[in-house]
């Protein structure tokens, strides 16, 4: 979950901007039919199985709109769930159960897609030793939310920005003049404690990189043949990353040659919506007992 900080400095603007998005002036649909309040119900349910992730941000969405609202939840983040799962049920003003629907199940199907596709992942590394990572392709303004739902799906997260840690990559490399220099300016300028990480594309630039002492050493674009050359070079020297168009399809390949990090930016921008609805809106009578 986000603790109290994260939601109220990085995660409520967010969600107040897709609000904003929506919701430019009025519901005009709502307002038609449903003038006053009126206290209703919903329940939102899976229409697929999978990993259901972003509950937190779901319920967040109908709280910035209406501190009363009530979201209770029978499933947590990270949890497995069937088609046909009733996950939660939405409580409260009627008006804005409609009004703050779609942008709610936005970031629940989104995320609890990412979740699912990377937990599929996972599992075909399952006994191999090697850590599945996301990338920074992820949705402008929304990557909070995308490398959390990787998380819950069971992988981990690569540097959050470029302020988090040093990749030296191909442009980088030509604008140094060449990887050892690179590295050099690395080590000279970035803060100690950082890691310094270089992707190469030959077996040249591997032995460059070794030798000008590279902490991870990213193999870009690499055959099986070619990675385990290259990781017999390395050599136990440098931790192995292996990223370039990996995706659930193909990444059985990596099995058995000596890698430790596989990154995929497929986790974020590949993955599909999780099919889930909030359905089966009733109105209740407006009493204490209802809440109970």
């Amino acid at each position: 979950m986000f603790d109290k900080a994260t939601m109220r400095l990085q995660v409520d603007p967010l969600i107040l901007s897709a609000l904003r998005e929506d919701i430019s002036g009025e519901d005009v649909s709502t307002n038609s039919v449903m003038p006053e309040a009126s206290l209703g119900e919903a329940d939102l349910i899976c229409k697929q199985d999978g990993v259901i992730c972003g509950l937190q941000v779901f319920a967040r969405t109908f709280t910035l709109l209406d501190e009363t609202m009530e979201v209770i939840c029978f499933k947590q983040d990270g949890d497995r769930v069937k088609n046909g799962e009733k996950i939660a049920i939405v409580r409260g003003d009627i008006r804005v159960i409609l009004s703050g629907e779609r942008t709610a199940l936005n970031y629940l199907q989104r995320m609890s897609g990412i979740a699912g596709y990377t937990a599929e992942v996972v599992e075909l590394l399952e006994g191999t030793g090697i850590r599945l990572l996301d990338t920074r392709k992820t949705t402008p303004n929304n990557r909070i939310f995308e490398k959390y739902a990787v998380r819950q799906g069971g992988g981990g997260n690569h540097r959050y920005n470029l302020s988090d840690g040093v990749l030296l990559k191909d442009n980088h490399i030509g604008a140094a003049g060449g990887v050892r220099q690179a590295v050099e300016g690395a080590r000279r300028y970035a803060p100690f404690v950082r890691k310094i990480e270089v992707e190469v594309e030959t077996m040249e630039m591997v032995r460059e990189a070794v030798d000008a002492g590279a902490d991870i050493i990213m193999l870009d674009n690499m055959t099986p043949e070619q990675i385990a050359e290259a990781s017999a070079l390395i050599g136990g020297r440098a931790k192995i990353e292996v990223s370039g168009n990996i995706t659930r399809e193909n990444i059985a390949k990596l099995r058995g040659l000596g890698v430790d990090y596989v990154s995929s930016g497929a986790l974020t921008h590949s993955a599909k919506i999780m099919d889930i609805s909030l359905k089966n809106l009733r109105v209740l009578a407006d009493t204490e007992e209802t809440k109970e």
